[in-house]
């Protein structure tokens, strides 16, 4: 007898891996926040409009992640329920840990380095357990890939223009921006395929399924 695939076929018991790679993503973000010296660009954005607007770096990743949402859903590039997960709980675990006021603000350089570099790691961790849960990109990423589609444009060169934008729109409401910035744009593609590697995560090998997929699995008997 055949059986109806669901919610359940797309495996829930991957959530509580989903939310600790989401956790993890969180924290190294914090990090790299308290390392003061400078951001990657959509933290810059997130920490200019905090500064313009008085709220929190949280609230404005899950804003600007409502605000990807609706433009995707536009254009018919609909998310999957990691995207959705991603959208709350980051924003929501870097408030929670800036709260908890554990996260050290060293004044030494060589430590600055040292917590920026390490949340740099920890981020590239977090995002590699919850990718390869295969529930659904994150929405700044899905927006590049939407963008790469729609133009035809090379991950290079989409992912280029978009953060180029973004930083330069966060700088004008005074987001943070140092050398830390240029180490992160620097070493941050090798650090989290560095990552993927020791984690033996292969992104092209793990499909990431939209909520419109499980629609058409849940249709299917």
């Amino acid at each position: 007898m055949l059986r109806r695939k669901g919610l359940m076929d797309y495996n829930i018991l991957l959530i509580p891996k989903l939310i600790l790679g989401l956790f993890l993503a969180s924290l190294g973000t914090v990090m790299m926040i308290h390392a003061n010296i400078g951001l990657f660009p959509w933290g810059i954005l997130n920490a200019g409009l905090s500064n313009a607007s008085g709220l929190s770096f949280g609230m404005w990743s899950q804003i600007i992640g409502l605000m990807i949402l609706m433009i995707m859903a536009i254009f018919k590039h609909y998310p999957g329920l990691g995207t959705l997960f991603d959208i709350f709980f980051v924003g929501f675990f870097i408030d929670l840990i800036e709260a908890s006021r554990l996260m050290p603000s060293p004044d030494h350089l060589v430590m600055k380095l040292i917590l920026s570099i390490t949340g740099l790691f920890v981020l590239s961790y977090g995002v590699s357990l919850y990718m390869r849960c295969g529930l659904g990109a994150g929405p700044r990423d899905g927006l590049m890939l939407m963008l790469m589609k729609m133009t035809g444009g090379s991950v290079t060169v989409v992912k280029s223009v978009i953060e180029l934008s973004v930083t330069v729109l966060g700088l004008l409401l005074g987001g943070p921006f140092g050398f830390g910035t240029i180490m992160l744009a620097i070493l941050g593609g090798k650090v989290m395929n560095l990552v993927f590697k020791w984690t033996n995560y292969d992104a092209s090998k793990v499909p990431q399924k939209s909520l419109l997929d499980l629609w058409k699995q849940q249709a299917t008997v």
